[in-house]
């Protein structure tokens, strides 16, 4: 992802964030709200491998260590991705339409760019599903010293599935395909319920190990 925003700056990304620019916006900023919480879950597995005290979870610690930085490195992709998508649905937008034909290209064009636009949020969503059930699993069984880590890591997960799902919304909103809206919106809504769940659930567990 050369030349990207997540190869530049943070503050480079915050002050274009802060601009008029249409890019990036909340997509990306839902992905990499995203991918902050799965580096938290990666920081957990990786204080807890090798720890003698915790010989009996490595195993299972290392395979959460390459699942969350598989599910970062996707998130990081996302974040260029959403700004991509954004600019197909500002071509087809512009597409001229003075006869039938050209109307007809240009809403054909536009449809095709709205769903890929409201794809990637739900992408999103899904990933940072994965992020919360990583960031449980971190809580349980990672190290006790880093388990605010993963407590904030399933926080933001959480703010991940949520700000992704109304990108997807306003999407749907300009979309005529009924069954492909109702499939999209049930499944965010699904995600939304599963979140909140693991989140409720690794804080709960998090200050719980906090007063051991």
């Amino acid at each position: 992802m050369s030349d990207g925003y997540v190869d530049g700056t943070c503050r480079a990304f915050l002050d274009r964030l802060a601009t008029s620019s249409p890019e990036p916006g909340g997509g990306s900023v839902a992905a990499l709200t995203g991918a902050l919480g799965a580096g938290l879950v990666s920081m957990v597995a990786s204080l807890t491998v090798g720890k003698e005290k915790y010989a009996e979870v490595d195993k299972q610690v290392r395979v959460l260590l390459a699942e969350s930085e598989a599910a970062r490195e996707a998130l990081q992709d996302l974040v260029q991705k959403d700004t991509e998508v954004y600019g197909a649905v500002s071509v087809a937008m512009k597409m001229p339409r003075e006869t039938d034909e050209q109307k007809a290209q240009r809403s054909g064009a536009m449809q095709d760019a709205l769903k890929e636009a409201a794809d990637v949020p739900l992408a999103i969503a899904e990933i940072a599903l994965k992020v919360a059930e990583f960031s449980q699993r971190a809580a349980e069984i990672g190290n006790v010293n880093a388990v605010t880590d993963a407590g904030i890591g399933a926080i933001l997960a959480d703010a991940a599935a949520q700000s992704a799902a109304m990108n997807v919304r306003i999407n749907l909103a300009w979309i005529e395909d009924d069954a492909y809206n109702r499939a999209s919106w049930k499944r965010v809504t699904a995600i939304l319920s599963r979140t909140a769940e693991l989140r409720d659930e690794v804080v709960h567990v998090t200050y719980g190990k906090l007063e051991d």
